[in-house]
């Protein structure tokens, strides 16, 4: 069994839900708990064993480029992956950097540069795909903002619909990803991931998991206030206990 080396964190987006805050600072630098929020991934990503990390930047590339560098500073080998005109969209995203040798042809892990969790990496970073396998999925209870939730689990492998009365969760952004989930695109033609998942599940190839970390979409002004409230109080009552 070979261990999972490498990552990929999708950074391109606008941001437009949080502006005016992203018109001058890329999403991925907004502060959270005093750190850029891409930080948080690169931390976490170090700790489980990660250091071979993809990232791909559209919208003030320069500014995230300038922040992070070439990772040193992480003790980890960051690879940039620059969409030119418009972002890629996350399939597209993740293509282009395959295409340029960014990503090296062999599984990874992929997390939204977005959302904030708690969750550890390092059981990720020994999961194996299966050979016909093109994706597994973490999953989390649906928060407010996406009660319906995303995808369902049946036996182990993820769907659209839920089977019986089996639960809909929301997609936590964090996953492992075969290279083969994007396979067929077109080199510079923005494609989402979604729908590649969605016929990948009709045959059976996505599997999925439930975490109970705590976990955050920071995608808007409040939400972002959110955790900010949380981690001050969080730290407040680490050092009242101690």
């Amino acid at each position: 069994m070979s261990a999972i080396t490498q990552a990929m964190i999708l950074a391109a987006g606008k941001g437009t839900r949080l502006r005016p805050l992203t018109l001058e600072t890329p999403k991925p630098l907004v502060e959270v708990g005093g750190q850029p929020l891409i930080v948080w991934h690169i931390k976490a990503l170090q700790a489980a064993g990660i250091t071979d990390i993809t990232i791909n930047t559209s919208w003030l590339a320069d500014k995230l480029m300038d922040t992070l560098g070439d990772g040193s500073q992480f003790d980890v080998t960051l690879h940039w992956s620059i969409e030119e005109e418009e972002p890629l969209e996350t399939a597209g995203g993740i293509f282009q950097a395959l295409q340029a040798g960014k990503l090296k042809d062999a599984p990874f892990i992929l997390v939204n540069s977005d959302v904030w969790t708690t969750y550890d990496f390092g059981p990720l970073k020994d999961y194996e795909l299966g050979s016909d396998q093109k994706a597994h999925l973490i999953l989390i209870d649906n928060p407010e903002h996406n009660n319906g939730g995303d995808f369902a689990i049946n036996n182990g492998l993820a769907s659209e619909q839920p089977i019986g009365d089996a639960d809909k969760y929301t997609f936590a952004g964090i996953s492992v990803m075969s290279p083969r989930v994007v396979d067929g695109l077109v080199p510079g033609q923005p494609a989402a991931l979604a729908p590649l998942l969605r016929q990948a599940m009709l045959k059976f190839q996505v599997t999925a998991e439930v975490i109970k970390d705590n976990w955050i979409d920071v995608g808007t002004p409040e939400r972002l206030t959110q955790i900010n409230e949380f981690l001050k109080n969080d730290t407040i009552k680490d050092r009242s206990d101690s």
